[in-house]
């Protein structure tokens, strides 16, 4: 999972940064991830694992870094995803 969400990162949050130079728990928002990228990446996760995040996990901490992402995913989707 973590390597699908690192990929979608790559792909949809915009970062200042390249996401494979950040660690799990680097705070997105500091590497660039702007609240309308954030919003692109939610919905970019939403495709790839098909899933809809719920109204709990729809705040900055959600999306805050690789590690808070994937503890988000990992209520909405099966662990070998």
């Amino acid at each position: 999972m973590r390597e699908r969400v690192r990929s979608v990162v790559a792909d949809h949050g915009r970062l200042a940064v390249d996401v494979a130079t950040l660690s799990d728990d680097d705070d997105l928002y500091r590497a660039g991830l702007t609240s309308h990228a954030s919003v692109n990446l939610m919905l970019a996760l939403e495709e790839e694992f098909d899933v809809e995040f719920p109204d709990h996990l729809l705040r900055r901490e959600t999306f805050e870094s690789v590690a808070s992402i994937c503890g988000g995913l990992a209520e909405l989707v099966p662990t070998n995803a």
